[in-house]
């Protein structure tokens, strides 16, 4: 069972699976070297890119200049001039998003291949199930950092818009190599979304489901869910949660709970909040208000906002009203 710890015995099953994930220091075991190797590759970049987002500044300024003064060329060409590399670094961005989409259908197929049921798989392959987690962390910390910056969607706005001018006017334009117009438009959408990376997550786990149509949907929906009662448990658990050596799990704990749920929310039917769902949605929530207030505002408004079915008939009154 490799770095598995296991602790307690289950003695009722509704209680969700009582085995500790070693989401600090799992090896991969010979058997997940080939996807882990792949995954990994891309997982490296992953701290860059949300080094080059956090320090994202954006060209607010020589926009604004530019746009007051549509007539003095220097300072329109010093605009251009701001905007093209900001635009260079958004297009890393979006194909890193791309390469993440990928790395997560390896890790499901590996996740949810037959015969073993998921809870089997994420107690043999937790080197797997770390890249897994990883992965949500990387989307959660990305995407609350885009939330907070308005400038991303204003200096791309901008860039084509002096694109499209600039090609009515037949003025060539450089960097325009850099983002031709199939690719600006798919970026487009992607940054118009509140949280892009969950998004290419929920889409990309929804098309690994369709497209697997031997594989039933449980195997892909039990993986996540639990995943999320692994989570809470480890979190809820004094035994659990004293066997991490790093404080910074804590919020990878949480980060990873709520990023399965949501893509759970997204794939499963009925998704999450709805009383046949196989997460504990209250234990969840009560989880992440028994955090400091300023640690967890953005993971709540994450299951309040990114979710599919909170708002949905099925959920109970008690949730709804957790999440107010």
């Amino acid at each position: 069972m490799g770095n598995l710890l296991k602790v307690l015995t289950c003695t009722d099953l509704e209680q969700g699976p009582n085995f500790f994930l070693d989401f600090e220091n799992a090896q991969p075991t010979e058997s997940e070297k080939e996807i882990y190797n792949q995954v990994n590759v891309v997982l490296k970049d992953a701290e860059g890119i949300l080094e080059d987002l956090q320090s994202y500044r954006g060209a607010g300024h020589e926009i604004r200049e530019a746009i007051q003064h549509p007539a003095d060329e220097k300072l329109q060409e010093k605009a251009w001039g701001a905007v093209v590399p900001l635009v260079g670094k958004l297009k890393k961005f979006y194909e890193f998003s791309q390469r993440l989409e990928s790395a997560l259908r390896g890790l499901l197929g590996a996740l949810t291949s037959t015969p073993y049921s998921p809870t089997q798989h994420l107690e043999r392959e937790q080197a797997l199930a770390k890249q897994f987690a990883e992965i949500l962390h990387f989307t959660l910390r990305f995407d609350e950092l885009k939330m907070t910056n308005p400038a991303i969607q204003n200096d791309f706005s901008y860039y084509r818009r002096t694109l499209s001018r600039m090609r009515i006017n037949n003025v060539p334009a450089e960097g325009e190599n850099e983002v031709n117009n199939e690719l600006a438009n798919r970026m487009s959408l992607f940054y118009a979304e509140a949280t892009p990376m969950l998004k290419t997550l929920s889409d990309a786990t929804t098309k690994f489901v369709s497209e697997n149509k031997n594989l039933p949907i449980e195997n892909t929906t039990d993986c996540l869910s639990t995943m999320a009662s692994v989570c809470r448990v480890m979190l809820e658990t004094p035994e659990y949660r004293s066997r991490f050596t790093n404080e910074e799990t804590v919020s990878f704990c949480l980060r990873v709970m709520v990023g399965v749920i949501i893509l759970y929310d997204h794939v499963h039917p009925v998704g999450a909040f709805a009383k046949t769902s196989k997460i504990d949605m209250k234990g969840c929530i009560k989880v992440l208000k028994d955090q400091p207030p300023n640690s967890v505002e953005g993971l709540l408004n994450a299951l309040r906002y990114t979710t599919k079915h909170l708002n949905d008939e099925t959920t109970s009154k008690q949730i709804k009203s957790m999440l107010q």
